[in-house]
């Protein structure tokens, strides 16, 4: 009982009591039911991170190519900082991997959203399926060329 208040009152103190008894091996005093919880948590926050990247990812590679007046320093560098956090992500948990293609056209509406959002351009000038594959997407030397809009909405 002592635990599972603990969990809803102070969870840091919650998680190093859970730690220490696992250490010791106290497997009947463990709050297995908010342990399962967290654990389970913890694999959805990652994959929701992965998305977040991803998404942020393909919209400034949209901005990018769609605005190339406008590009500037801050949105290369959130290019590269998207590229490398998506592989560090991967690195930490490569069982990642195959969600990553499961979900990468998905992700695009993400993208999507947010160069609309943030370039103020209608819908119609973004392509309605991701014109990057998952490899140019995260290819670090990557940069699309604005003339591949022109391309494909033709």
């Amino acid at each position: 009982m002592y635990i599972s208040h603990l969990y809803q009152t102070d969870f840091y103190a919650w998680t190093q009591e859970q730690v220490s008894l696992l250490k010791i091996q106290e497997w009947e005093q463990l709050d297995t039911v908010n342990l399962i919880e967290e654990i389970e948590t913890l694999g959805r926050r990652e994959r929701q991170e992965l998305r977040n990247r991803l998404g942020v990812l393909l919209g400034h590679l949209l901005k990018w190519q769609s605005q190339p007046e406008k590009r500037s320093n801050s949105w290369l560098g959130t290019i590269r900082e998207q590229r490398v956090q998506i592989k560090l992500l991967l690195q930490d948990s490569p069982s990642l991997k195959p969600y990553l293609d499961e979900v990468f056209l998905t992700i695009y509406e993400l993208g999507l959203a947010l160069a609309i959002r943030e370039t103020e351009l209608g819908e119609q000038v973004f392509p309605e399926i991701c014109p990057y594959t998952l490899g140019e997407t995260l290819n670090p030397e990557f940069l699309p060329n604005p003339n591949q809009l022109d391309e494909q909405s033709e």
